[in-house]
């Protein structure tokens, strides 16, 4: 089984959001997974009802309750009947200063309320070419998830921080190496995502150790999402 995921990130009105989560195939075969922007998700549930696609939002807390302007936690994820949160996105790393520690707070947190999680790894352009991508990219799964012993709800997604959004897309080779020494390190799904489109797809999905895409720009677009979809079901 492949999975197929789009992050929505912080795009489309909500008539567009509309048009998309309509326009959406599904698949008996792999898993379809939907991050809009936690103000529709709700509705997108509801829009995708009957299909298999599940819908998850794209942040939480790392409390339950509390005086947290502006943030939402896991038990108002789970009690809305959603499945799945991204963990750690290198855009929350950045804009919103997000640390290991953080990020292991929010993991435990989600486990605890039995969601479902994609955890986001990946090294900046400056620490691959100093030869530390590896060291970066352990580094950040282990701390991740430490003091955690059930991982069975967790996937990774690798996404090299230097092709999120710039249009360059690691190799599938590269790729690959580096989904092959995360399931050393934790024997889980790995997803990839960074610059994903309907041109390199086949490519991406094909390589031994790579279980899935997380799109960004390209799951804003229906026609090439889906195109995405049949692809995976070629494999």
């Amino acid at each position: 089984m492949k999975i197929i995921a789009g992050n929505w990130k912080m795009n489309l009105t909500f008539d567009q959001a509309n048009t998309l989560a309509n326009s959406i195939k599904s698949s008996n075969k792999n898993e379809i997974i939907l991050f809009p922007p936690s103000i529709y998700a709700l509705k997108v549930k509801e829009i995708v009802k009957g299909k298999n696609i599940k819908v998850g939002v794209q942040n939480i807390f790392y409390e339950d309750f509390g005086a947290y302007t502006g943030e939402i936690s896991a038990i108002m994820v789970k009690s809305m009947d959603l499945d799945y949160v991204l963990i750690g996105h290198s855009e929350r790393r950045k804009y919103f200063f997000e640390s290991d520690e953080i990020i292991n707070k929010k993991l435990k947190k989600a486990i605890e309320y039995n969601l479902d999680v994609i955890l986001c790894v990946g090294e900046t352009l400056e620490e691959r070419e100093n030869n530390k991508a590896f060291e970066v990219v352990k580094n950040q799964v282990l701390r991740a998830i430490e003091g955690l012993n059930n991982l069975n709800n967790v996937k990774i997604a690798y996404e090299p921080v230097w092709a999120i959004g710039t249009g360059i897309n690691a190799t599938p080779e590269q790729a690959n190496e580096m989904h092959q020494f995360i399931k050393e390190i934790i024997n889980i799904p790995v997803l990839y995502g960074g610059s994903v489109n309907e041109k390199n797809a086949y490519e991406l999905l094909s390589q031994e150790f790579i279980d899935g895409l997380l799109i960004g720009g390209a799951s804003l677009k229906a026609e090439i999402f889906n195109k995405i979809i049949e692809i995976a079901e070629l494999l």
